[in-house]
């Protein structure tokens, strides 16, 4: 299977047309087209209907593999590429929202004040993103949040060649608005909001079907979706009374709203640290200041 066919296919189906994947991926719409009829051609079977642009039957089943597949290419190009790397003076953090806490910066300060040259660069996006920036060569060192039981790792995709240390464990919290009945509690049962409603703010604060899933219930459903990384603006929709929204507990502290601690079921906030498995000096320093802080 070509790669090449692949990412055009996945294109296609993302931007939900012909025209447009050629205009991203810099071909003409023929070439686009005749990506597709090679790709089918290749499997034996149609893949994309052409009015309206729709994944098939197969096509369903192939874009549950092809992400997976073009972003392990990507990561072996990575890999290699990094044994030939000749700026060592450059580092690019990935971080979640919530991972960008004050020790992270008080470490990134530290690393400045070693005296080694460094062009460094921060950068805050979505989980996802943090994870394949990093197993892409696009940063040295990621940090990525979410919760789990005290003893139990993030479930982070399949690194590859990429490892992870813990770099923070903090409370669990919910954010109410200040008049909300509970927002005078000192502590909630996350089983007790399942029919509340919520803010689905996968990116910033913890996604909704990770409540669903440790709390083993189909509830934690939206009333208003926030996209992005603005943690602020997430906070001021809380504030307002669009929704709860589950946050690490010093966070939330600082942010507009009430934050109010979890108590059951048991959870961690955590963040952990994501780097490839030969980082570079300033990434191996800076993540030592960041698991020590």
């Amino acid at each position: 299977m070509d790669p090449h066919l692949l990412r055009t296919f996945v294109a296609v189906l993302d931007h939900r047309s012909f025209s447009t994947a050629a205009a991203a991926l810099g071909y003409t719409q023929s070439a686009v087209s005749q990506h597709i009829a090679a790709l089918e051609a290749d499997l034996g079977t149609r893949l994309v209907e052409r009015r309206p642009v729709a994944p098939t039957p197969a096509g369903t089943r192939l874009m549950e593999h092809a992400p997976a597949l073009l972003l392990r290419l990507d990561v072996a190009r990575a890999d290699i590429a990094r044994l030939h790397r000749t700026d060592p003076t450059r580092l690019t953090l990935a971080c979640s929202p919530a991972a960008l806490t004050p020790s992270v910066a008080q470490a990134l300060a530290r690393l400045h004040g070693t005296g080694h040259p460094l062009d460094l660069e921060v950068r805050v996006t979505g989980r996802e993103t943090v994870t394949e920036d990093v197993l892409t060569g696009r940063a040295d060192l990621g940090l990525v949040d979410g919760v789990a039981a005290p003893s139990d790792p993030l479930p982070l995709p399949d690194l590859g060649p990429a490892t992870t240390r813990v770099a923070a464990e903090e409370p669990l919290a919910v954010l109410f608005p200040g008049g909300h009945p509970l927002a005078r509690r000192r502590s909630v049962r996350l089983a007790d909001l399942s029919q509340a409603q919520w803010i689905d703010a996968p990116d910033t604060a913890v996604p909704l079907d990770r409540l669903r899933a440790v709390c083993r219930t189909d509830g934690f459903r939206p009333r208003i979706r926030h996209r992005g990384t603005d943690l602020h603006g997430l906070a001021a929709l809380a504030a307002a009374g669009h929704g709860l929204a589950a946050l690490p507990l010093p966070l939330a502290a600082t942010l507009a709203g009430t934050a109010v601690p979890v108590q059951s079921p048991r959870l961690a906030h955590r963040t952990e640290l994501v780097h490839p498995a030969d980082p570079t000096d300033p990434a191996s320093r800076l993540a030592d200041l960041i698991c020590r802080a």
